[in-house]
């Protein structure tokens, strides 16, 4: 082991031991782990599980769960009742509550992805003309991607991508390049990467695109769950989340948005409630009623909604500053002891570097000669659950030069303890694959992916996405292509 390699991980250890002693005795994960039965279930031949995919999808305490059996066994009236209304409109209440927000601008839907579509569709189609420019990131989730693919698409419009910054965060001094006053109509990004964990500064993000005369819509399924957010301070114009990230129940979701443009869309479904006055006589008319309820026509899934709601209490119950400042600590522990396991590459910025003191708490690496797909069945078998693959980021894993990545993710349920377990678990695991001939053996940590792959490129149409990119002999694919 070379000189700098025994001080990076002496810097590295000394500073995990620093935050861990400022961190109290008696954890957040381990004050809530019992509220979670799941995570105390065993698999795989009594393994007990390690539950590391909360950026996937987070589990969900007995508070929540039991709203929604109660509103799912015991509750027989239909959506039309007073009581149930009113009780719609507290959830609404509530997840208003946990945004700074105001009720009248929270619209329910059935997650992130309809949400996002519905300010593409319900906003983009009256306001995006052909020749009018929108910016996202390579970094935006398919979710926050294809709406806007498909919208520029349809109206001709310009999408224009903000690259990566040098340390994997985003691009400032290139998104300034790219604002055009006048042409861009809205900057689509998402407020965490669910592959780098940076926390992408929304804030001025907003303030330099209202300057340009754009709006901005957010994707907040990496940050609502984890961090304070406050709709009044990112000042943004749209904010779209999931419930199943939350705490809450899949096929619930919620998007935020600013009175006067909610009032001005259009709706992607017409009927139901959504009318507030219908006629056929002397001619067929309708009216939509106003936001939000012009945006839910069909009967509101009732036991999803109270269930989301539960979750938005208990989270606040738990202080959203408290719950960021600890999940802060865990992500930085969880770089930390990833970086010093031999062969594995990170990605996202470091804890160490502005852009990444306060990422999430989520970490993506590869291990070199390792499919991530084979580290996460293997892992699997020992009872951790990770996620692997492209994690609906095909670009951006394409920008990094890999086909996919393995990822941990953390929540406030998980604690030190865990990380130990999985690096030890994970160090196991790749001893495997080197007996196999597999990997690398025992040497110096990769350094910090930055370079892109030149032997993967897009596929293309007449190459279907998938998981693994095949690699092509550069030269051969160069000729069939000018042929």
């Amino acid at each position: 082991m070379t000189t700098a390699s025994r001080f990076h991980r002496l810097r590295a250890r000394t500073s995990r031991n620093l935050r861990m002693s400022l961190m109290c005795k008696s954890s957040l994960g381990n004050a809530v782990v019992d509220e979670f039965p799941i995570l105390r279930q065993e698999v795989h031949d009594g393994k007990a599980l390690l539950y590391l995919d909360s950026a996937a999808t987070s589990q969900k305490p007995i508070a929540v769960t039991e709203a929604f059996r109660k509103a799912a066994q015991e509750v027989t009236s239909f959506p039309d009742d007073a009581d149930i209304k009113e009780e719609i409109e507290t959830a609404r209440a509530n997840v208003a509550s946990l945004l700074n927000a105001s009720p009248r601008d929270i619209v329910f839907t059935r997650g992130a992805t309809e949400a996002l579509n519905l300010v593409a569709r319900g906003w983009g189609d009256a306001n995006i003309s052909e020749g009018d420019e929108i910016i996202l990131t390579v970094m935006e989730h398919h979710s926050n991607l294809v709406p806007w693919q498909s919208l520029a698409e349809r109206n001709r419009a310009v999408l224009k991508f903000v690259p990566l910054s040098k340390d994997q965060a985003f691009n400032m001094e290139a998104f300034k390049s790219l604002l055009n006053p006048g042409k861009t109509k809205i900057v689509a990004v998402n407020h965490v990467s669910n592959v780098l964990g940076c926390v992408n500064p929304v804030k001025e993000i907003s303030e330099l695109a209202h300057a340009a005369g754009a709006l901005v819509s957010v994707d907040a399924c990496q940050s609502v769950p984890h961090m304070p957010v406050d709709v009044k301070e990112l000042g943004a114009d749209f904010i779209s989340a999931s419930g199943h990230k939350m705490l809450g129940p899949t096929g619930i979701g919620f998007l935020w948005g600013r009175s006067e443009l909610l009032n001005a869309m259009e709706p992607l479904n017409a009927g139901g409630a959504a009318m507030s006055r219908v006629s056929i006589n002397p001619a067929s008319t309708f009216h939509d009623a106003p936001a939000p309820w012009r945006f839910e026509a069909e009967r509101l899934p009732y036991a999803e909604i109270m269930a989301l709601s539960e979750a938005c209490k208990y989270l606040q119950s738990r202080n959203m500053s408290q719950v960021h400042e600890y999940e802060m600590e865990l992500g930085h522990y969880l770089w930390d002891s990833l970086s010093e396991i031999p062969g594995i590459s990170l990605y996202g910025p470091s804890p160490s570097s502005s852009a990444g003191r306060d990422r999430g708490a989520l970490v993506a690496f590869n291990c070199k000669g390792i499919h991530s797909n084979d580290l996460a069945f293997f892992l699997d078998q020992e009872g951790v659950a990770i996620r692997s693959g492209h994690h609906c980021t095909q670009p951006l894993h394409r920008a990094l030069g890999v086909a996919g990545s393995a990822r941990a993710s953390l929540y406030l349920y998980n604690t030190r303890e865990d990380i130990d377990k999985f690096c030890t678990i994970l160090r196991k695991t790749l001893k495997m694959f080197s007996d196999m001939g597999f990997g690398v053996e025992e040497t110096s940590p990769c350094p910090l992916v930055s370079t892109s792959d030149p032997t993967l490129r897009d596929p293309g149409i007449d190459r279907p996405c998938t998981d693994l990119w095949p690699k092509v002999d550069a030269e051969a694919e160069g000729v069939k292509e000018n042929n």
